[in-house]
């Protein structure tokens, strides 16, 4: 395995991949003859834009919630706390609403992989859509996690137009209140809770592009969340795989990233 570690990243290849050369010349090298690149993408890749990662501690998202005094950090996604409280994830909304934050270098990298013709797809776990604000297609992106284009109420199960909903979000907690008054219940953008099931687009998205794979790129996440984290498995094994993090992660000998190997 072959480990450069950067200012911010530590790059890791698989020792199987089909390289020139054990090294990142070697994967760029590689990219030149490249058709079918798939990119996953974390948090991470959106920090240099301004936004917060989710668990970095005193600078992440979690930790910047506190002030609503939850039982626990990851409670702002949770449904079963949101009906009791939406108030923190109507504060995370007013801060993440796309709009706010510009794409990065990343996210402009994997839109030229699009133009250039060798974009198999963009898996993110991001709620920002700053691939799409970056000039990604919609078609091309599979957001995991959901994301703002749409809104639901839950009380009812209709969809709510999303600039109503952001409109109650920047006006503030009695907007919010004022919003789920009127279409009957909790009104929340649709983005995916704990226990809540992932958009059909990613399983039916990831079955058919992973097996096609010529190189995989992973940039910028913890690989905590499941199903997504074990999207890394799913290449063939010959395929060369990257791994562009601040971190290792994804380790283990069921597939994982084997970077001692």
């Amino acid at each position: 395995a072959f480990w450069r570690r950067g200012r911010r990243s530590l790059v890791e290849t698989s020792k199987l991949a089909p390289l020139q050369t054990q090294d990142l010349e070697g994967v760029v090298s590689h990219l030149q003859n490249c058709k079918h690149v798939i990119v996953m993408v974390g948090a991470g890749a959106s920090v240099s834009a301004g936004i917060p990662d989710f668990r970095t501690p005193g600078t992440g998202l979690y930790d910047n919630l506190q002030k609503y005094d939850l039982p626990y950090p990851e409670a702002v996604f949770d449904l079963r706390f949101f009906k009791k409280n939406p108030r923190p994830f109507y504060a995370l909304c007013r801060e993440l609403w796309p709009g706010q934050h510009q794409p990065t270098v990343t996210h402009y990298f994997i839109a030229l992989l699009h133009q250039k013709g060798i974009l198999q797809r963009c898996f993110t776990q991001n709620i920002d859509s700053l691939e799409s604000l970056a000039g990604l297609p919609k078609e091309m992106i599979v957001a995991a996690h959901g994301n703002f284009d749409g809104a639901t109420c839950h009380g009812t199960g209709r969809a709510v137009p999303p600039e109503e909903v952001k409109q109650a979000v920047m006006d503030g907690d009695a907007a919010c209140t004022e919003l789920n008054a009127k279409h009957g219940g909790l009104v929340k953008p649709d983005i995916v809770f704990f226990r809540e099931n992932l958009p059909e687009k990613f399983f039916k998205l990831a079955v058919e592009d992973f097996p096609k794979c010529d190189l995989l790129l992973v940039i910028g996440t913890s690989l905590q969340v499941q199903p997504f984290a074990g999207l890394i498995r799913s290449v063939r094994p010959t395929v060369v795989r990257l791994l562009i993090n601040r971190e290792r992660v994804g380790e283990d000998d069921d597939g994982g990233f084997q970077f001692d190997g």
